[in-house]
């Protein structure tokens, strides 16, 4: 079975940042995935659970609400490996386009407090596994450390 593109990345070369995993044509649209690398892979701790989970509920209910982007978000969600996040978006765009939006994004995780959007039985299918401040000190280093001063080695895999 041949591999899929996204496991011929080097992750021991990655770093973290924000990086185009794929652009594909669904029905006639073009929809951007960006890989939303927290984490690097394999050299430091993966994300928790929690904070991880948290930071999905509060970061897909921004961005689906966003007053300029809203209508270009498909879907934001949790990698497997614990080590970021997948945003895809309607249309084409670059790392440096959403770069704004991202940092927009990983402030209002930052510094949210109040109940988490989508925390309850009857919303989540596992409502428990939150950590509100893991959460925010995860995005508050992401957004510090990564976005704020992102370079090309950030935006740009490995080759």
């Amino acid at each position: 079975m041949e591999k899929i593109p996204s496991f011929t990345i080097d992750h021991i070369r990655l770093k973290r940042g924000v990086y185009v995993s794929r652009i594909d044509n669904v029905g006639g649209d073009i929809v951007t995935t960006f890989d939303v690398r927290m984490k690097e892979p394999n050299r430091e701790p993966a994300l928790s659970p929690s904070a991880l989970h948290t930071i999905e509920h509060l970061a897909a209910t921004f961005l689906r609400n966003h007053k300029v982007w809203a209508e270009r978000i498909i879907y934001w969600g949790p990698m497997g490996c614990l080590t970021g996040n997948y945003l895809l978006v309607k249309g084409e765009a670059t790392p440096a386009d959403v770069l704004p939006l991202l940092m927009e994004t990983f402030a209002f995780v930052a510094e949210f407090d109040g109940d988490i959007p989508g925390a309850s039985a009857r919303d989540c299918g596992n409502y428990l596994l939150m950590n509100l401040p893991e959460a925010r000190w995860e995005a508050k280093k992401y957004l510090e450390e990564v976005l704020c001063v992102a370079t090309e080695e950030n935006m740009n895999y490995p080759v």
